[in-house]
């Protein structure tokens, strides 16, 4: 029952999202074809807005919903990490058009073909977790 709050902060932001058609395969598309700016503004705010949180909640001290202090750690930084990964998800994501959190509000819109990606996406992230220690990190 406690988690009811997080269900709903979910649904509202799937509301958000569906509204501002964050979640069209249009929308995608006009963006990798670099013919409109819409999913750039979006993009470009959610980095704007998630660089405050993190810079508000190192500055505050903030703390989780257990009373633990939020940190941060650094990753390594490798070349090859982010340019194969990265390669990968913008792959992933033109040829379904749908990253990750969409996909679910899809589900929930009734476009079922969905489940296909996200069957796909559950695949390859436990192959991934198979064959991390042999990768280039």
């Amino acid at each position: 029952m406690k988690y009811i709050k997080f269900l709903g902060l979910g649904l509202f932001f799937g509301i958000v999202l569906s509204k501002a058609e964050v979640i069209s395969w249009y929308r995608i598309f006009e963006m990798f074809h670099f013919q409109s700016f819409h999913m750039y503004g979006v993009i470009g705010s959610a980095v704007g807005l998630g660089a405050l949180g993190v810079y508000l909640i190192k500055r505050l001290g903030a703390k989780d919903m257990y009373g633990n202090p939020m940190t941060f750690t650094d990753k390594a930084r490798s070349v090859p990490r982010y340019l194969i990964g990265g390669t990968l998800f913008g792959l992933g994501w033109a040829l379904t058009g749908a990253c990750p959190g969409p996909m679910f509000i899809l589900v929930g819109k009734g476009v079922l073909p969905i489940l296909v990606v996200i069957a796909s996406a559950v695949a390859g992230t436990f192959l991934y977790g198979v064959v991390r220690s042999r990768l280039p990190h």
